[in-house]
């Protein structure tokens, strides 16, 4: 931290008496202790993740927790979150309602010191919350200190009090404002504009989590409503199905293989344990876990312990019912996943989280927990279920069929090939730069295209590999199969970070993988195809940014010497009318200073520029296809890093994404079919 004017005057001075002290000394002076929710207001990163979208909702999430613990520990029924005008948000429950008497630590109300204490709450002792979310207490406090604005109601042994905060501070101490039947807790707050790169809340993001946070918690209903337009939007929550509707509404899109979804609930060792899943006709594993409803994106022991007694339970049943003989080998976790879609939930006391945003659950004792519970409800799911145990054996001894098979077709492709080093398909032109962070790869679509990328790109930096056709569907596909495509077995031995089992990001032989495709339907579908094979087999390459989009123009415009690119129908239009407004510009100039003689000369000159459509004076082409430029044209507006245009690949929302892959390529017709018309109205840059 940067010092005060007294502290560098005293500084100079003394390296002017004695030159012993330094800029660099570090004493008593240069620590500085921040009281309060100053540490907050500093480095909000550190609490909320970010100052950005994700950092804007994770206040709201924070103080729904609060309220979502007050129904964990049956004492509230209700949960309420509002988007009001002015960027305002309130979350209202139907539980006991914060304390508001004085408190004998702080000398102050118990809910001022709630609201401006960090660490500070009802979760670290004594039995008011058995199990509980939120940020270990500092959540409340610290959505204070990060708003412009809060307001605290509470409704507490029939009396309705309040107060004020700005920035953190109180603005006045807590006042008894009026009666109240019921009781409960009601936050209002205004995200501070100093602190957030954004204001502009989600309603669509906000409602996901809250369905989430509803199917943790069965019994209690939780609504939405956005009141910021004339006409609220609303959305209620109410799951009595718990983690059943919760799978349910997982494969919603989805043939499941089962009648029943297997669920269990029960207390083991001190936490509850609740699990339920299914096994659909896919190929992908879908895994959810969370902790006291806080969701854990990297897992932890509560899924290796699920995972573990899925793995056992499935390899005994297979052996009792002779699926697998003496000499077979067992089922390996990855052949009992296959297809599998689990939501896992556990709530315990102390949850240890690793890492401060909580992204793996570390109890051990969640572990043991876990396997106990599902090793002996599953035993007897399968006992009492034959023919959907039946087909849940079949499936995972068909995914060992294809894990043994692709792993021969893998060793078959990859090792003869970039794994040791040897070579690189032959249709590739490589770059001569062997530095992944300035080295390119241009994915072309056709022969042709990629022809003229060849003999236009840089050769230093940037590798073309054209694509011959539409290459294989992988969502519809099993990876053996995957791997005898030629297009496919090319890209990745072009790319270098291998596959599957194998793949390796720091092998990666470019920083930037660009997808080139003409602007046309098929163009359109092909680069489909290509994002669903990134993001189902190389997902960290998207997640690392260096997946690209190129954006080829869709139109020339040419007006005499003069030429430039429109990118789109309305980037053509405004050039066109800028082109006519100079024209007339210039026409008008002349007419004052030339004679009609050579006006007229000028206007039979502007109309020999009509070529290939377009108006008056102005040649207008349609590029259908990559392959129409030339070399230097392809160089100038989609290759050259000066002027193309490249739209990074991003995954906003993996769960979205995977769902929208599994309906646009998956097998099922019927979803696509319905996505489609749904959504038919909203098609832009349709090729007609």
């Amino acid at each position: 931290m940067a010092k005060d004017k007294k502290e560098d005057k005293k500084l100079e001075a003394k390296e002017t008496d004695n030159n012993k002290v330094t800029k660099n000394s570090y004493s008593a002076e240069d620590i500085y202790v921040l009281e309060g929710l100053e540490p907050v207001r500093k480095r909000p990163g550190m609490y909320i993740g970010s100052t950005g979208v994700d950092g804007l909702h994770h206040l709201i999430w924070e103080v729904v927790d609060n309220s979502i613990d007050e129904a964990m520990a049956g004492f509230a029924k209700n949960v309420t979150v509002e988007l009001l005008p002015g960027n305002k948000v309130s979350v209202t429950d139907d539980g006991r309602g914060i304390p508001v008497e004085t408190h004998k630590q702080t000398k102050k109300s118990a809910l001022e010191t709630v609201m401006t204490t960090l660490h500070a709450g009802g979760k670290f002792g004594g039995e008011s919350y058995k199990v509980s979310g939120g940020l270990h207490g500092v959540g409340v406090s610290v959505v204070n200190a990060l708003s412009e604005w809060l307001k605290a109601e509470v409704c507490r042994e029939g009396a309705l009090y309040s107060q004020e905060y700005e920035r953190g501070e109180p603005k006045g101490k807590v006042k008894k404002v009026g009666v109240c039947k019921q009781t409960g807790t009601k936050v209002t707050f205004s995200p501070d504009p100093k602190i957030f790169l954004t204001l502009e809340f989600n309603p669509k993001k906000i409602a996901e989590h809250l369905r989430q946070q509803t199917y943790l918690t069965k019994g209690v209903r939780v609504n939405f409503l956005d009141r910021r337009e004339k006409v609220p939007q609303l959305h209620g929550f109410y799951f009595d199905g718990g983690l059943k509707s919760f799978v349910n509404h997982l494969i919603r899109n989805e043939k499941s293989l089962q009648e029943e979804i297997f669920y269990v609930s029960k207390d083991q060792e001190g936490m509850n344990v609740e699990v339920a899943f299914t096994f659909i006709d896919d190929m992908e594993v879908k895994e959810l876990s969370f902790a006291n409803n806080i969701y854990t994106p990297d897992g932890g022991m509560h899924l290796t312990g699920f995972r573990s007694a899925l793995t056992r339970s499935l390899n005994a049943h297979a052996r009792g019912e002779s699926y697998l003989k003496e000499k077979d080998e067992n089922l390996t976790s990855d052949d009992v996943r296959e297809g599998l879609v689990v939501v896992v939930s556990v709530k315990l006391r102390e949850p240890q989280f690793e890492g401060q945003t909580k992204a793996r659950l570390g109890n051990p004792e969640a572990r043991t927990a876990v396997e106990a519970v599902v090793n002996e409800s599953l035993k007897e799911f399968l006992e009492k279920r034959p023919a959907e145990a039946r087909r849940i054996i079949e499936k995972v001894l068909l995914a060992a069929k294809a894990r043994k098979a692709a792993k021969a077709a893998r060793d078959t492709v990859l090792r003869k090939g970039v794994l040791d080093g040897l070579t690189l398909p032959g249709k590739l032109s490589d770059c001569s730069s062997r530095k992944p962070e300035e080295s390119e790869l241009f994915l072309v679509e056709g022969d042709s295209a990629g022809g003229s990328a060849k003999s236009g790109r840089d050769r230093r930096t940037q590798a073309i590999l054209p694509l011959k056709g539409k290459i294989l569907n992988v969502e519809k596909t099993r990876l053996d199969k995957m791997l005898s495509n030629q297009e496919i077995r090319s890209l990745v031995m072009a790319i270098g970070t291998a596959i599957a089992e194998e793949f390796d990001i720091s092998k990666i032989r470019y920083h930037k993988v660009i997808i080139m495709t003409d602007a046309d339907v098929d163009g359109a579908h092909i680069r489909t195809l290509l994002l669903t094979l990134f993001y189902r087999y190389f997902k960290e390459v998207v997640s690392s940014g260096y997946l690209y989009i190129a954006q080829p123009p869709l139109y020339r415009v040419q007006s005499g010497k003069e030429v430039r690119y429109a990118y789109s129908d309305q980037e053509k239009e405004k050039i066109v009318a800028e082109i006519q407004k100079n024209k007339a510009m210039k026409s008008t100039k002349k007419e004052t200073k030339d004679d009609k003689e050579e006006d007229g000369q000028a206007t039979g000159e502007a109309s020999l520029e009509v070529q290939g459509g377009g108006v008056k004076g102005v040649g207008i082409q349609r590029y259908k296809g990559l392959g129409e430029m030339n070399p230097e044209q392809l160089w100038e507006t989609t290759m050259n890093p000066e002027n193309r245009t490249l739209r990074q690949v991003e995954i906003d929302d993996a769960e979205e994404a995977d769902r929208l892959f599994d309906i646009l390529m998956g097998d099922e017709v019927q979803p696509r079919r319905k996505f489609i018309e749904l959504h038919a109205l909203s098609v832009k840059n349709l090729d007609v």
